[in-house]
């Protein structure tokens, strides 16, 4: 018994030789605008704090590594926290694991620092309670 196959209703579209206009737009990284974005001490706080969010540590230091290139690069920052350049780059890193006072010490040499605010629950709906007579 012959084998079935199905029937071509339409040939396929050629190959493409060149690209459109639209592929030939060249790409822009996205790190050199984050790190002109990160210059902004608002918006520098803001991506610090979504890292936080995130509950990663090692997002957390990859965030701060990102501040502190757009506040000047790792090693201003070090020099300008007292710490050493090898032990900034060390704590930033994916496995870093600073120690309180290196961390504020770091954040304040970009300006910043760690503060603390209450968790903010959904509303609780409280049912009016009858008392029974």
């Amino acid at each position: 018994m012959p084998k079935a196959t199905s029937k071509i209703t339409a040939p396929a579209a050629p190959a493409r030789k060149g690209r459109s206009a639209r592929e030939k737009t060249t790409s822009v990284p996205y790190e050199d605008t984050l790190i002109e974005s990160l210059k902004d001490p608002e918006e520098a706080a803001a991506y610090l704090e979504a890292a936080l969010e995130d509950g990663d540590q090692a997002v957390l230091m990859l965030a701060l590594r990102q501040v502190a290139k757009a506040r000047g690069g790792v090693a201003a920052v070090a020099r300008k926290s007292k710490l050493t350049r090898e032990a900034t780059y060390r704590m930033l890193s994916k496995t870093g694991n600073p120690a309180l006072s290196s961390l504020t010490a770091v954040l304040a040499a970009t300006g910043l620092q760690l503060s603390v605010k209450p968790i903010a629950h959904p509303k609780v709906r409280r049912e009016k309670v009858t008392r029974a007579s």
